[in-house]
């Protein structure tokens, strides 16, 4: 993404088409596209071949642009579970790991990030009922492992989520897990200064966020667009230009309409009582 931010501004510093580009690296404007948005990775002779178009020559520079395609090409943590992870996953995880801030609404489930060990066994084995022992527990070891991203001692990142009361009302695993997740959410909510925990009750009507889960992943680097992630039952895909502004502006009205941070604590203690 940081090699298709940069390459982007250039070519739009040049005022060079897509099209154009596409054609120097033989290629098209919609494989141009999805390079830009780090949706597809560089060939070290691509870069090359664009830096030669924008007019850059400078040895260090074009270097430094070699160097990210190298660091791009090393496999993160998460490529060790390539047998249980679907490649439309893989990717989304590669973001979650370099993010700064996510912003996820879910209506159907707690979000993986904040789910205990006993909840997400059991949210996995029903997505994957068909699974051997071994797989369903090399799943919940991946999912525990990415919520470490919440714990890093140095950089932790920040997540905002907006829980549908619906997802803490249906009953995954039984009484005792949900006791447990519901524990725990209220244990993350006065404890950790990097999670805001926000729950949309049923009394606040109807939404357009009602459709499914939305994920907003941001990034450090001031060239780097956020990203819409929109997960679906067996894939996933990603809201670009005007789609991924109006996420943005509903994720906006979801958090207005849900229950501050401090009323959410209280809503999930009033919850914890009635399980």
């Amino acid at each position: 993404m940081q090699i298709g931010a940069r390459l982007r501004r250039m070519r739009e510093d040049k005022g060079i088409g897509r099209a154009e580009a596409g054609h120097a690296i033989r290629s098209s404007a919609s494989k141009m596209s999805r390079l830009e948005l780090g949706r597809h990775s560089f060939k070290a002779r691509d870069v090359l071949d664009l830096l030669d178009l924008y007019g850059v020559h400078d040895e260090d520079e074009r270097a430094s642009f070699l160097q990210l395609v190298q660091e791009a090409k090393k496999p993160g943590w998460w490529h060790g579970y390539g047998d249980v992870v679907p490649s439309w996953f893989e990717q989304y995880l590669g973001l979650e790991q370099s993010a700064t801030t996510i912003r996820s609404y879910e209506v159907q489930f707690i979000p993986g990030l904040l789910q205990t060990r006993d909840y997400a066994r059991a949210v996995i084995g029903l997505e994957h009922h068909d699974s051997a022992y071994g797989g369903i527990e090399r799943r919940l070891a991946l999912r525990m492992t990415r919520q470490r991203i919440l714990h890093r001692p140095v950089g932790a990142a920040t997540l905002w989520a907006v829980l549908d009361e619906a997802a803490l009302r249906r009953p995954i695993g039984g009484p005792d897990t949900m006791r447990g997740q519901i524990e725990h959410l209220i244990a993350v909510s006065e404890s950790m200064a990097n999670v805001r925990l926000q729950v949309l009750p049923f009394s606040a009507g109807g939404h357009l966020a009602l459709g499914g889960p939305i994920t907003i992943v941001r990034f450090a680097e001031h060239d780097l667009d956020d990203v819409i992630y929109l997960e679906q039952l067996t894939g996933a895909r990603y809201a670009e230009g005007a789609e991924a502004a109006r996420y943005q502006k509903i994720m906006d009205l979801v958090a207005i309409r849900a229950a501050r941070p401090a009323r959410t604590t209280a809503f999930l203690k009033d919850l914890l009582n009635d399980l």
